[in-house]
């Protein structure tokens, strides 16, 4: 069993790093307490096992939308057995767990908010190109269809012309044979 003493430095407070810190403390059975301090810090005390307190220590350093930490201090003592379990120390007109719970609930909602306009996004691109091969096709079926009405446009043209030259010639035969 070890104790340390933590001075968190950054963006920690009013950001629900308390209630993380509490969860990360409670899941690894560390016992202590966790505090804002007047200049901007958080100040945790935590009593465990060594492994313990070393995950929980790397557990607390966060770099998230709304928790940043900087620098943790850290000095390590004899544990006292003082502590029954981690809890949270607040100070006169700071929040409690429900704001925390909220702060946390909007940090999710940032996260998910976040993915999914960056599933949004891809999926628009893939949309945008799906179209631009759809537009491709229908350029391609445009020439194709156009290239065939020309075609048989000639070749019906070339049917009518002959047709005509043989009636025009039918014609000529039966104005030759009436007028003999």
């Amino acid at each position: 069993m070890k104790k340390v003493i933590l001075h968190i430095s950054g963006k920690v407070q009013q950001a629900g790093f308390r209630a993380r810190a509490m969860a990360i403390a409670n899941a690894l059975d560390i016992k202590g307490n966790v505090q804002n301090l007047s200049d901007g810090r958080v100040k945790i005390i935590a009593e465990g096992e060594d492994i313990d307190l070393e995950r929980f220590i790397k557990g607390i350093n966060i770099k998230n939308t709304l928790i940043y930490v900087n620098e943790i201090a850290k000095e390590y003592s004899n544990p006292t057995g003082e502590y029954e379990r981690f809890y949270k120390l607040v100070g006169e007109g700071e929040t409690d767990d429900r704001l925390d719970t909220a702060a946390d609930l909007l940090k999710n909602l940032i996260h998910v908010a976040e993915s999914g306009f960056n599933r949004l996004e891809n999926k628009q691109d893939v949309m945008i190109e799906k179209q631009t091969e759809t537009m491709d096709k229908i350029d391609q079926s445009r020439i194709e269809i156009t290239s065939e009405i020309r075609s048989t446009k000639d070749d019906f043209r070339s049917h009518i012309d002959e047709r005509i030259s043989m009636i025009e010639h039918d014609i000529a035969q039966i104005k030759a044979k009436i007028m003999v």
